[in-house]
C-alpha cells in the first residue's frame, strides 16, 4: 500500500526554479539576505537652527542633598560602613556639568530566506501569480523608535515536498535503542543475571523496553512532526531598529564618562524628522561636530541596507558635582550625577568582606 496515497500530490517547483522567483533572483538561494531598499521620495531636510538660547543652567546642589545621596548609596552596598557619609564633613562642592548629544535612527530592514514547516493542509500558490516583492509586501510598523520584527510568508510562494529527512516516512529510527524498541537492561548489563540469580528487572532476558520511544523502535520525525510532508515558501523577515549613538562631551573632573550612560540630564534641545541637518549654532562646539560626525555616519551606514523612516537628535545637560570631604583626618571624594542624583565613590574609606550565605 502506498503510504502517501491519502496525501495531496507534489506542487514543489524544480530546484532550479527557486531562485528564479521575480524579485527574489540571487537573494533567497543562497540562504537569505537583506535587500536594498528602494530610493527615498522624500528629500533630505534644509539646514536648522540650533537651539534657542534660554535657561540653561543646572541648580547648584545643596549640601544637604548631596550628603543625603551618599548616605544611600553606602546603605545600597552590604560592604560599606555608613560612617562617612553620616559623620564626613563636606569641605567642597564643585559643578562639572557636561552636555550629552544624542541621535536616534529608526530603520526598517528586510530580508528573505526559503523556509518550511510541516504542512497541515494549507493551500499552495505557488506561480499562481506573481509573487510580490519584499518592498511592495504591507507591514505595519510598530510605534517610531521602537525594536519590533515581523516574519511574513510571501504570498504566491508556498509549494508542497516529501520530507527529505525521513523520505516522506514520518519517522525515524530511535537514537535510544537504534531501532529495536529495546536497550541492554541497566540492573543486569545485558547478562539477565543479577547477583547469581535471574533478573527481575528483565525476567532473564537481559533487554529491557526503551522508554525513549515506547518500544517502538522509531520515533517521529522533528522535521516534518510526523506529517511527512512540508509547505516551502519564502518567508520575508521585516526588523525595526532604532540605532543610538550618544556623544558626552568630556569633563576633567574625574568620573568615568561611562557613568553618565545610565542617568539623564535636562532637556535643552529636541527635534525628529525624516532625516535631520546638523544641529548649527550650538554654544559648545563640540556638539555641533558631533552632530554634523553622527549624522553622516548613520545615513551612510544605514541607507544602504535599510529604509531611514525617522530620526531624533537630542541634546541634554547632565548635572556632575564634585563633592571633597574629610573623614578621620582623610581627604576623600565623591560623585553626584544625573537627575537620578547616583553616586559614585571608587575608593569608599570604610569598606569591610562580606560573606553571602
Amino acid at each position: 500500500m502506498n503510504s502517501t496515497a491519502a496525501y495531496p500530490p507534489l506542487t514543489a517547483p524544480p530546484a532550479n526554479m527557486f531562485g528564479n522567483v521575480p524579485g527574489y533572483e540571487g537573494t533567497v538561494a543562497g540562504g537569505g539576505g537583506y535587500l536594498p531598499p528602494p530610493m527615498p521620495a522624500e528629500p533630505v531636510a534644509p539646514p536648522q537652527p540650533g537651539p534657542t538660547p534660554g535657561d540653561w543652567s543646572v541648580p547648584s546642589l545643596p549640601e544637604d542633598v548631596a550628603r543625603e545621596a551618599f548616605k544611600n548609596f553606602a546603605s545600597s552596598n552590604c560592604c560599606y560602613s555608613s560612617a562617612p557619609a553620616t559623620d564626613g564633613v563636606i569641605t567642597s562642592m564643585e559643578p562639572f556639568n557636561t552636555y550629552r548629544y544624542r541621535l536616534e535612527t529608526f530603520t526598517e530592514s528586510r530580508s528573505t530566506e526559503w523556509a518550511q514547516k510541516p504542512f497541515e493542509g494549507e493551500p499552495t500558490d505557488f506561480y499562481t501569480q506573481t509573487a510580490p516583492r519584499p518592498w511592495e509586501i504591507q507591514a505595519t510598523p510598530p510605534k517610531v523608535f521602537t525594536n519590533h520584527t515581523e516574519v511574513i510568508r510571501v504570498p504566491y510562494t508556498s509549494s508542497v515536498k516529501d520530507c527529505n529527512t525521513c523520505h516522506a516516512s514520518g519517522t525515524l529510527p530511535c537514537e535510544e535503542c537504534h531501532g529495536s524498541g529495546y536497550k541492554s537492561c541497566f540492573v543486569c548489563n545485558g547478562s539477565g543475571t543479577s547477583n547469581g540469580t535471574n533478573c527481575t528487572r528483565c525476567d532473564a532476558t537481559g533487554k529491557d523496553r526503551c522508554t525513549k520511544c515506547d518500544a517502538r523502535g522509531k520515533k517521529q520525525c522533528d522535521t516534518c512532526k510526523g506529517k511527512r510532508q512540508l509547505l516551502t515558501f519564502i518567508q520575508l523577515k521585516v526588523e525595526w531598529v532604532n540605532h543610538v549613538d550618544d556623544h558626552v562631551v568630556q569633563q576633567n573632573c574625574g568620573l568615568n564618562m561611562d557613568d553618565l550612560r545610565s542617568v539623564s540630564g535636562k532637556e535643552l534641545f529636541k527635534n525628529n524628522q525624516y532625516l535631520l541637518y546638523p544641529l548649527l549654532g550650538f554654544p559648545n562646539p563640540a556638539i555641533s561636530e558631533a552632530s554634523e560626525r553622527l549624522i553622516k555616519q548613520h545615513q551612510a551606514q544605514f541607507s544602504q541596507t535599510s529604509r531611514i523612516l525617522q530620526q531624533r537628535q537630542t541634546v541634554e545637560l547632565i548635572p556632575i558635582t564634585k563633592v571633597n570631604y574629610k573623614w578621620k583626618g582623610g581627604d576623600h571624594l565623591f560623585y553626584v550625577y544625573g537627575n537620578e542624583q547616583k553616586v559614585s565613590a571608587d575608593n569608599y574609606p570604610a569598606t569591610c568582606c562580606c560573606v553571602i550565605l
